[in-house]
């Protein structure tokens, strides 16, 4: 078995879009900027994010509401510089809810907010001290 991608169902695709993007600097498979469906990858790893339109997911199942609510998810994503990089990203229009800080002697994280409310957490591992 392998871990293909997570997928967040999202209600303004466009706005997503542009968060993962033009914001985070993930790069899209297909450039499909209006969707229904788009897969992001970071420039290394396999990992990826993935967005879909809820209205759609919500056809196939039959049972989605139009919004979700509470904290559903949370995207992580590791980086090498993570000051740097959070002070690339304002500059493009992210607005940080907490850090860059400690989260422990070994951990840096930084959290902000996609359009729809999903949190995304920003890691910088440190080298083991000792």
């Amino acid at each position: 078995m392998e871990l293909a991608q997570v997928r967040l169902l999202v209600s303004d695709f466009a706005a997503c879009y542009r968060f993962y993007a033009d914001v985070l600097g993930l790069k899209p498979q297909s450039g499909a900027v209006d969707g229904p469906y788009e897969k992001f990858s970071p420039a290394t790893g396999s990992a990826g994010i993935a967005l879909q339109d809820r209205a759609m997911m919500a056809e196939v199942l039959g049972e989605l509401g139009d919004a979700a609510s509470g904290h559903r998810s949370l995207v992580v994503l590791r980086v090498d510089d993570l000051g740097a990089y959070c002070e690339e990203i304002t500059g493009r229009g992210a607005e940080l809810l907490h850090g860059p800080a400690p989260m422990s002697d070994r951990l840096r994280v930084a959290h902000l907010k996609d359009p729809e409310g999903n949190l995304v957490e920003l890691q910088q591992w440190l080298l083991l001290r000792g």
